[in-house]
Order: C-alpha cells, then structure tokens, then sequence
C-alpha cells in the first residue's frame, strides 16, 4: 500500500530516548544501571494511563519512583529532554522523506520538546501533535482520531505509523487499520506490524518501493 502520509513515534524511533537519558542522568550524578531504563519506560506508561499530566511532570515522578532521586535531581534531568540525540541516520532520513510524502510526529510528549525537536531538525514536519495538545497519550483511540481529524482523513491502510515500540504504540495502530512499520532500535519492543526495518534509511527505500509498485 503506497503511503499517503506517514506519521513518526519519536522518542525512541526518531530520538535516541535512552542514550539522552543516560547522558542527561550522568550528567546529574545519578547514572543509570542495567534496567533501569526498561524500569523508567513501564513506569511512564503506567503514569500515562493515569490523570492527565504534562509529559515533563511524569518524567519527574518515574525518576523520583525508579531511581530514588529528589524533585530537583529529577528536574534537571527533564530540562535536557528535547536536547536527547538523534539516531545517527533520522535527520537525513526524515528531510528525505518529506520531500516524498506529508510527515507528522504523534508524540507522548510536551509543545516545548517539539519546538526544540524541529528546530534541531532545521526543517519542521507536516504535523507536530504532542501530548500535551490532545490531553491523553497514545495508545489512547483519541490520539490517533485527533491527528485524523487535523489532517482532515479517516484512518486507514494508506496511512502508515512508524514506531520502535509494537507492544502499544504500533498495536493500537494495528487496531485502528492503519498500515504499521516497525524499527527494530537498540531498545525496541517487537510485536506484529505491517513492515519492519532496521533504520529510517530501509524506510525510505520502502516508501519508494511501495510507490513505484502503485504506479
């Protein structure tokens, strides 16, 4: 199925999330151990399912539960969030594949980390919908309805979402009919997906093979 539009997890398939953690947790005098990170990643998806709170107030109470820090160790540790690197390949890829199709991020995160996010980039993508502006997280059906409804379609096969993380990310999608790629990062979660690549670059060489078989 040719994609009409792609829409991007970031943190995690985009942003290296983890490396930035740990050098925003070095940084801090609190490196993490072996663990801790998976530790980190449950415990944000658990806080997520709660009330809802900005993405940089849930980094802050995993790291005070997961790691036993106080408030202002957690704090400074969030200041760095948009700051986290990038896969080395995701810049090049995502200004490539922009020039072939529309390319939006649907992220579990805050306005100011996009903004940030963009700005490193030196390009801003078609859609930038963060956590922050729906009021819930994704896997949440409403995550995905609020970015159909601002791009003005329906879900569908046409529409592909790109994640590192198929155990919820990537299986909502599954759910709701869309055609899913899964990247297969340092610390992914597999699961079921329409395609699997290794890097952004395979993407891209996908989305081309999908278009020219279209045609």
């Amino acid at each position: 199925m040719r994609p009409q539009f792609i829409t991007f997890d970031i943190f995690g398939t985009v942003v290296d999330w983890r490396a930035g953690l740990e050098l925003a947790c070095k940084a801090a005098d609190r490196p993490l151990v072996p663990g801790e990170f998976d530790r980190l990643v449950d415990a944000q998806g658990r806080l997520q399912k709660g009330e809802f709170l900005p993405y940089t107030e849930v980094t802050v109470r995993s790291l005070t539960e997961v790691l036993s820090v106080s408030v202002a160790v957690a704090s400074r540790i969030t200041e760095s969030i948009g700051t986290w690197p990038f896969y080395s390949e995701s810049a090049n890829a995502l200004a490539e594949l922009i020039e072939i199709v529309p390319c939006a991020a649907m992220t579990n995160s805050d306005h100011v980390h996009g903004e940030q996010i963009q700005e490193r980039l030196g390009f801003r993508l078609a859609e930038w919908l963060c956590a922050e502006e729906t009021g819930v997280y994704k896997p949440d059906v409403r995550f995905f309805q609020a970015m159909a409804a601002r791009r003005d379609t329906v879900l569908s096969k046409d529409w592909w979402h790109v994640s590192a993380y198929a155990d919820y990310d990537l299986a909502q999608a599954n759910h709701l009919g869309l055609s899913t790629v899964f990247v297969n990062r340092p610390h992914s979660r597999p699961g079921a997906a329409t395609y699997r690549v290794e890097d952004l670059r395979e993407l891209i060489r996908l989305v081309h093979n999908a278009t020219r078989g279209a045609s």
